[in-house]
């Protein structure tokens, strides 16, 4: 590090403290305007990316309370809060003369709330929906007799688990699947040249009843009562266990998402749908603490030894890193700086600089280093252009003035982890080596052996880590082997189990379905005729006249979309990781459905844009968000202030969207070849590299385990190219000893196996869902009773007319049939 600081300066740069010469002819001939174009665009595409600061976010299974009500309602919906307040005040007067519903005690609230589903029941459509927007204006929290804010949301709770004991989610449940099968109301909207609002009014309005009572009934609070947590145990299980139907309620929404991409009923208001669905499978299969949880206790169960470390902490407490620059940032610095270079002390960096050694061998970067020198800001990548290299000299060691020196880290955030196959690919080297043949899976025998591969055996063995997966695969292939002596697999029936099972037979149709949603919802999408409309429920039936609504009109949209995508990143994750856990067959079927749709190229088109600005979007408007505009007088909007949006330094959903997408992107492509291709194949190294920029330790970690799988097919130049990249992947990646990322040495990068892998993947799927799922009753392994005796002891129960025409059959097909004995004998 310190022979990196002074240098001498390179040719045609004047030194310090003289007046600057012409500069002689350079070795290679300036860039020509259309690459200055290109690098222009490259520069502006990363501005203000460099001075990143650090983002402070926790990530989490949802956003706080408040904030995952008010993403419920689009800003167009607005007027209708104040229609569901006149619908309940209108009745509850007529009702209960001079109170208020806060006045009433929880006898009379029980009374009056079963007065209110009792009118649910009317034949009448128009008084039905007077009913149900009274009953919302209940679950939305009496804002007109609440003060602050603070008061909506515990009176929204406190009503919700009114409701929910009262029996108002079965009797939504019932409406809403009238509402689904209404034949009339989709008929009208697919008449209609463009649908609005107005199109989804009563299935808006039993979704957001259903969603505020699974949502509030979800969060746990420590001052809640104890029959309240009784209340949410007896929700939970009657979301995750169906009483009444066939199937659990997240099937009933899965249904309606590919009831709408089919376009059978594009009126069907996707956002609540969507919302409501992700929080109904985070209530039921729980969140990222409880399947940590169940997966420690599930590791006891098999017996394997507990966890290295709770990789939930570990993400919480490591640092980010500098984001990269790209070369032309650095060559715009340089011409700036030539002429007026001053001599400072090397300042202490980011984490990613700190530990970066002085490599002997990295003279291409030394450039970059007397750079870093002048200006900390210029980031973690030395990638210099090719023109650049060559007139660059290596730095020379110089008299420095002391420097701050800095701490070295105690190790590493993640324990390595071995696998068994490494284990054996080792051995199967070292014998192959030095003794000339291998003994297959065997890795006790070590004879004819050195001493330093016990040793490295020893290390080996010491840091194997067996995963429920492996366990897993190896069940799954001795009930294949042997059906008949292992009898019937005992399956748990765990609300994930209930859940496939459900989905099995339509899974490929939902996962292309929520892929169609995520593509049209993605900022980079191009508006395309045969593209769904997502927009359904928040376009309003007048559209914008004035500057103003189409200004507020415009953040709507972005918003909603923004949501939508934060809706189904966190579902289909969730999703994957909970089948994982239940099955690895169930998760690999989900995975490959999802690649055969096209989810690799969707989320890498998705992170192909300006990250940092998507992420610091600022698309709404605090004072329009529920519940604030429920309590507070609304403030002229003008369209200063709409620009302004809130004051937060990044939009926490949409972080929380691309974490979550790089983390399906992960669990789609680890130990997978063929589709780890797929990214090379797609050019995701300079999308992922742009992703880095955002100085958040947690997306920065999925970003660079993408980066790690696919360094070994990227070829030496880009690895010497990227060194400072590589660091960060050696000191913020786990290690699996053994694994050559960084040199394309490993023996599993063989290309002509891909689609094999595929295959057999394929192959080992099919066979698990037919042996667990599809049972036959007459089975060919059936018990087969081969006493004389017993069979014909057997009392068959014949029809009647069969005694009146026994003896014809008997001469007919016993005594007129000839007996032919060797055909018998020959039978094989």
């Amino acid at each position: 590090m310190e022979a990196a600081g002074a240098a001498a300066p390179a040719p045609g740069r004047a030194r310090p403290g003289q007046p600057q010469p012409q500069p002689p002819p350079q070795p290679q001939p300036p860039p020509q305007p259309k690459s200055r174009e290109l690098f222009r665009s490259q520069r502006k595409e990363s501005e203000g990316s460099v001075d990143c600061p650090n983002l402070e976010f926790e990530y989490g299974d949802a956003d706080g309370h408040g904030t995952e009500l008010a993403e419920l309602y689009s800003y167009t919906e607005e007027p209708e809060l104040s229609t569901n307040r006149r619908c309940f005040e209108e009745d509850f007067h007529a009702q209960v003369q001079g109170r208020r519903w806060l006045e009433l005690d929880g006898a009379q609230q029980k009374a009056y709330v079963m007065r209110l589903l009792d009118g649910l029941e009317v034949v009448n459509r128009d008084k039905r929906l007077k009913v149900a927007r009274a009953i919302l204006y209940l679950a939305q929290g009496v804002f007109g007799d609440c003060d602050n804010e603070g008061d909506v949301l515990h009176w929204s709770r406190h009503n919700s688990f009114l409701l929910y004991r009262l029996g108002t989610f079965t009797a939504f449940l019932e409406l809403l699947n009238m509402e689904i099968d209404n034949s009339q109301a989709c008929s009208s909207a697919l008449r209609k040249p463009a649908i609005s609002l107005a199109d989804s009014t009563e299935l808006r309005v039993l979704l957001s009843v259903m969603y505020l009572m699974v949502e509030n009934i979800r969060v746990e609070q420590e001052a809640d009562p104890p029959e309240w947590k009784t209340c949410r145990e007896t929700f939970r299980m009657e979301l995750s266990f169906p009483v009444h139907t066939e199937e659990p309620f997240a099937l009933l929404l899965f249904t309606m998402v590919t009831k709408f991409c089919s376009g059978h009923a594009p009126h069907f208001p996707m956002k609540k749908v969507l919302l409501l669905l992700w929080k109904v499978l985070l209530f039921t299969l729980g969140g990222f603490e409880a399947l940590q949880a169940m997966k420690v206790r599930k590791r006891e169960e098999l017996g394997l030894p507990p966890l290295p470390e709770d990789s939930i902490q570990v993400m919480r407490s490591m640092r980010a890193a500098s984001p990269p620059t790209y070369s032309i940032e650095l060559m715009e610095q340089q011409q700036q700086k030539r002429g007026h270079r001053s001599r400072r002390p090397l300042v202490k960096q980011d984490s990613l600089d700190i530990y970066n050694e002085r490599d002997p061998f990295k003279n291409d970067e030394a450039g970059v280093d007397e750079e870093e020198n002048d200006d900390v800001d210029s980031g973690i990548e030395g990638e210099l252009d090719l023109m650049e290299r060559d007139a660059i000299i290596p730095a020379m060691p110089a008299q420095r003035p002391p420097i701050e020196r800095v701490s070295f880290p105690k190790g590493l955030p993640w324990a390595p982890k071995v696998r068994q196959k490494d284990i054996e690919h080792f051995l199967e080297a070292s014998r192959n080596k030095f003794i000339g043949f291998t003994l297959g899976q065997d890795t006790e025998t070590l004879i004819g052996l050195p001493r330093p591969i016990h040793e490295s055996v020893k290390t080996l063995k010491q840091h194997k880590y067996v995963s429920i997966s492996d366990v897993q695969i190896k069940n799954e292939e001795e009930l294949e082997k042997c059906p008949m002596s292992l009898g019937e697999e005992e399956v748990q029936e765990t609300p994930c189990e209930i859940l496939y099972r459900a989905m099995l037979y339509n899974l490929p149709q939902y996962m292309i379905a929520l892929l169609k949603i995520l593509l049209a919802a993605a900022p980079t999408s191009k508006a395309k005729t045969d593209s769904i409309n997502i927009l359904a429920d928040v376009l309003p039936e007048e559209m914008p006249i004035t500057v103003l609504q189409s200004m507020k009109l415009g953040i709507d949209v972005n918003r909603h979309k923004e949501i939508i995508v934060k809706s189904i990143s966190a579902l289909l994750l969730l999703l994957l990781k909970h089948f994982k856990l239940n099955h690895i067959y169930q998760f690999e079927y989900v995975s490959q459905h999802l690649v055969f749709a096209n989810c690799i190229p969707l989320i890498l088109k998705f992170f192909n844009q300006n990250i940092m600005s998507y992420i610091t979007a600022k698309n709404s408007i605090s004072v329009l968000d529920y519940p604030h505009c429920t309590v507070y007088d609304l403030p002229e909007l003008t369209a200063e202030s709409l620009e302004a949006g809130d004051n937060n330094q990044f939009c926490w959903r949409n972080l929380f969207s691309c974490i979550n997408l790089l983390r399906i992107l992960n669990k789609l492509t680890k130990w997978k070849h063929s589709r780890t291709m797929m990214l090379v194949v797609f050019k995701s190294a300079p999308i992922l590299k742009r992703a880095l920029k955002v100085k958040q330790a947690m997306m920065q970690l999925y970003v660079l385990k993408l980066l790690k799988i696919q360094t070994k097919y990227l070829g030496r130049q880009w690895r010497k190219s990227n060194m400072k990249t590589m660091s960060a992947i050696y000191q913020k990646v786990r290690h699996r000893m053994n694994d050559d990322w960084a040199y394309g040495n490993d023996i599993d990068a063989r290309p002509w196996d891909f689609q094999a892998e595929e295959c057999t993947l394929r192959a080992n799927i099919e066979a698990f869902n037919s042996r667990r799922y599809d049972k036959p009753q007459d089975s060919e392994f059936a018990p087969v009773d081969n006493c004389l005796q017993s069979v014909l002891g057997q009392r068959l129960e014949l029809p009647e007319d069969f005694h009146y025409s026994y003896e014809l059959w008997l001469e007919r097909e016993v005594f007129s049939q000839p007996i032919r004995w060797e055909e018998l004998l020959h039978y094989q």
